[in-house]
């Protein structure tokens, strides 16, 4: 159990791995039960408030594992954060991120004493506070901004706004009064839509926690043309996020319904027989199955489903100038393929079913309690006669 987490065996997930973090981009260090592995760098990846991460180096060599908290070094003063990574990987993280390995030139003091947790939990408590009156100064100053979070620095010596603004805002005059107001050093910095829904969390459609709050830390460009590739109905409330910004889940698949869509025939290569010609009205990527009607309407009555490589087949015999007799498969054993629509699998009455069992059983229960209320009045009746006999 020292060294290991698992069930029934000494395989499992290493505790040097999942030491104490916040709830928001967490890391697994795979290299954590690894011998030297921590002696390999001195730089440290250190997490604070939400998924602010920054890389420190340990000059003073001090015996760091995932989840210690430590006093690192800030501008000006000190900043109290909690270790995610050592060794190898913090190098791997650094190079994702575009950073050089000589970047960390911020030091890491110590492990957080007592002292330094205690002004830590005080300036944290200011966070919530420091935010709303934050919101009516700026409200106030008729700026057209939006002040999502505060972040307070370990020592509560400096406090990084994040707003969120259309257009760009002069907020000098924002800084003074702020600096008047709470008597500590201001920082503002602007994130966008993306960022504030990583760092305020939350659950997404799928049911599982927002990927920006959960690993995702580099957002990539997300447009319509990869629900257009994925057949995904272009419904703007069912597209966007908690943001109120395209999905970023829209991007995963996208390579390989791309990759699946470069084996369908293209949409405007019609397929002959010997007595119809038939258009391509829709076609199943993913299945491999392509859906063709003697006309361009999609509610035709007269619909053949056939695979890729039967539709491929069709077309080079009539590149050869050959019409066979149908685009079904030929010859016995022949299977018909279909495309199933998931949304017609669900009928409106297959609930109807189940209530009036429900019901029927609620009837019985009903008349079996009335029948033995009757058979024990019976007896009590016949109990009495006796005993006046």
């Amino acid at each position: 159990m020292k060294e290991f987490i698992s069930g029934c065996s000494q395989r499992g997930l290493c505790v040097k791995a999942v030491g104490r973090q916040d709830k928001q981009l967490n890391t697994y260090d795979w290299l954590a039960d690894v011998p030297g592995n921590d002696k390999m760098t001195d730089l440290v990846e250190v997490q604070f408030k939400n998924t602010r991460k920054d890389y420190f180096l340990n000059s003073n060599h001090l015996p760091l594992s995932k989840g210690d908290i430590v006093a690192v070094e800030a501008s000006p003063g000190h900043d109290i954060g909690t270790v995610t990574l050592t060794g190898a990987l913090v190098t791997l993280q650094m190079s994702k991120t575009h950073l050089k390995s000589d970047a960390g030139t911020k030091r890491i003091y110590r492990i957080a004493r007592e002292s330094d947790m205690v002004k830590y939990e005080e300036a944290k408590a200011l966070e919530h506070d420091t935010m709303i009156k934050s919101r009516q100064i700026a409200k106030n100053l008729n700026l057209d901004m939006k002040i999502g979070d505060v972040e307070y620095q370990g020592d509560g010596s400096k406090a990084i706004f994040y707003y969120i603004a259309d257009q760009r805002v002069d907020f000098r005059t924002l800084i003074k009064v702020l600096a008047e107001e709470f008597h500590v050093r201001i920082e503002m910095r602007q994130i966008g839509a993306r960022q504030e829904a990583g760092r305020i969390g939350g659950i997404g459609p799928c049911g599982r926690e927002m990927c920006c709050a959960t690993w995702m830390k580099n957002f990539v460009t997300v447009s319509t043309s990869a629900a257009r590739c994925q057949n995904v109905s272009l419904n703007p409330q069912k597209l966007a996020g908690q943001c109120a910004k395209l999905k970023c889940c829209l991007n995963y698949e996208v390579s390989t319904y791309l990759d699946a869509a470069s084996h369908v025939p293209a949409k405007d290569i019609p397929l002959e027989t010997a007595d119809k010609t038939y258009y391509q009205v829709k076609s199943d990527v993913i299945t491999g199955l392509v859906c063709y009607a003697p006309d361009k309407n999609i509610n035709s009555v007269d619909l053949v489903t056939i695979t890729n490589k039967r539709a491929f087949d069709v077309i080079e015999m009539n590149r050869m100038g050959q019409k066979p007799a149908t685009l079904s498969e030929e010859g016995p054993g022949a299977e018909k393929p279909t495309i199933v629509d998931l949304a017609e699998q669900d009928s409106l009455t297959r609930f109807d079913k189940a209530k009036k069992n429900r019901h029927k059983n609620r009837n019985r229960n009903r008349h079996n309690r009335g029948n033995d209320d009757n058979h024990s009045s019976r007896q009590g009746g016949d109990s009495r006669k006796e005993q006046h006999a």
